[in-house]
């Protein structure tokens, strides 16, 4: 099997089963995808909106044991947004509460140092707290953003004003352009899949370089600290 093939692959099964979960379980499966998609578990929300708008068209149908199930736009924005600030707040408080002894538990094994976390206060403190708000507008960064905020102890009012109006924006937006698209949904998905090949290399290039440069800071990080 080629990598285009694999790509492929994955790309339809996670679209299956976001599409299968969504055609059983309506309002209530888009809100827990939402919720883990913004607790630092890597469920693209792009597909989860997406497919959730498309639904909301009457050229377009979840179907799920032969029963059809329509969405309406407003409601998947409605309860996208509730679900991705909620799953955000916990990553938040989990972040702000435990970021430094989850680090001291768990760091060796998922290559985080306190190095980290230093680079991850100062580039808020940066930026400000409005990179709680523009990174629930970027794929991948939207699913740490919580943590991150935690984590750089932005206050607690801010953070859910921000994540709210991020959020908000990009459900919608997503949601949106799946409602405009239903009627082509299937040559979209197409599309995607045939572009799953390009972006599967770029993500393993990524992850490659990622994952040797984490190894030498994290030695690094803790060779420092071995220090007297």
């Amino acid at each position: 099997m080629s990598g285009h093939d694999v790509a492929v692959g994955k790309n339809a099964a996670m679209q299956s089963f976001i599409t299968q979960h969504l055609a059983s379980s309506g309002y209530p499966a888009l809100f827990v995808l939402a919720l883990l998609g913004a607790m630092c578990i890597p469920i693209p929300s792009e597909i989860t909106f997406g497919i959730a708008g498309a639904a909301c068209s009457s050229t377009f149908a979840l179907q799920a044991g032969g029963s059809h199930r329509h969405l309406t736009l407003w409601e998947v924005i409605v309860v996208g947004t509730l679900a991705t600030v909620v799953g955000a707040t916990i990553a938040y408080v989990v972040g702000r509460f435990g970021g430094r002894a989850f680090v001291d538990k768990y760091g060796r094994y998922v290559l985080l140092s306190h190095d980290d976390l230093d680079r991850t206060e100062r580039l808020f403190s940066k930026w400000g707290d409005g990179l709680v708000g523009v990174g629930q507008v970027i794929p991948l960064l939207r699913a740490f953003v919580g943590f991150g905020a935690g984590v750089a102890r932005v206050g607690a009012v801010p953070f859910l004003v921000l994540t709210t109006l991020g959020a908000a924006a990009w459900v919608s937006l997503i949601s949106v352009i799946g409602y405009e698209a239903s009627g082509n949904y299937e040559r979209v998905v197409r599309w995607f899949g045939g572009a799953g090949y390009v972006l599967a290399a770029v993500v393993v290039i990524v992850i490659v370089v990622g994952v040797v440069h984490r190894w030498r800071r994290y030695h690094e990080a803790q060779a420092r600290r071995a220090q007297p």
